[in-house]
């Protein structure tokens, strides 16, 4: 089963936009994980432009309550995020190379110039008993040094297929991912997926692309939750992965042709 990580980013920014500390992230995790997502994303920046320190360890602690929930913090390993992360010891860090100014992560990593600084920082953390992820390009052939550097997982950026979504090129684009996701799943690393996913791409790429582990999503979440409601997105969102918790009664679902 797809498990649903939301991330709560685009929360923290609105947020910190004034100095009244609404809406409350701790408050946006709780709603998420009452309608049945399966766990919290973060990415904390050296700007502090959205989720910052304060951030981290008050959902830390609502997550010590939520023993079925999953912690995963995002972020460059070289840019301060270890800190946050060897004190709260979340269940995942999914490491990715964005630079402090970037816009937001557009790529993965280069293991090949960056795969030797990696390999310490990902024993570190594996000993600290947390899961590793790295954000990689849909590249079959950079899965198994994914795997020597010691990764546990790969999250495959999916904005390229995002783009795709619909289009001619649709179809040649997914290949990619099916051959990254099998290269990864064959080295023995497990396969997340995040960028740019919404409720109309993701159930053609989890039916494509076997056995993701996890999809983290933030942006189109959290933009439909201003129409929808969180809650009710929370449960859009499972739905439209399949993953449904058990007892949850199905709600009607939202025709959204939407892009964001």
């Amino acid at each position: 089963m797809t498990k649903l990580s939301v991330n709560l980013n685009k929360v923290a920014l609105l947020r910190n936009s004034r100095t009244l500390g609404i809406p409350s992230v701790v408050r946006a995790a709780t709603i998420a994980l009452d309608a049945g997502a399966h766990g919290i994303t973060v990415h904390p920046r050296p700007d502090g432009r959205h989720i910052r320190p304060q951030d981290v360890y008050d959902l830390a602690e609502l997550l010590e309550s939520r023993r079925d929930a999953e912690f995963n913090i995002e972020g460059n390993p070289f840019h301060a995020v270890l800190d946050l992360v060897r004190e709260v010891r979340p269940q995942q860090c999914t490491l990715v190379p964005d630079e402090p100014a970037a816009f937001t992560s557009d790529h993965g990593w280069d293991l090949k110039r960056e795969g030797g600084r990696l390999r310490p920082v990902i024993a570190e953390l594996k000993a600290l008993g947390v899961r590793v992820s790295l954000f990689m390009d849909p590249v079959p052939e950079a899965m198994p040094a994914a795997r020597d550097v010691g990764a546990d997982r790969v999250e495959l950026y999916t904005e390229p297929y995002a783009h795709a979504f619909g289009s001619a090129r649709e179809k040649e684009v997914l290949a990619r991912y099916v051959a990254a996701a099998r290269s990864a799943q064959q080295a023995g690393l497990g396969v997340n997926a995040g960028h740019d996913l919404n409720q109309d791409n993701l159930p053609r790429f989890l039916s494509t692309v076997c056995d993701v582990l996890e999809v983290s999503i933030g942006h189109a979440l959290i933009a439909d939750a201003l129409e929808f409601g969180l809650g009710q997105t929370v449960r859009d969102y499972l739905a439209a992965i399949g993953a449904r918790p058990a007892g949850m009664q199905q709600e009607g679902r939202h025709d959204l042709r939407h892009r964001y």
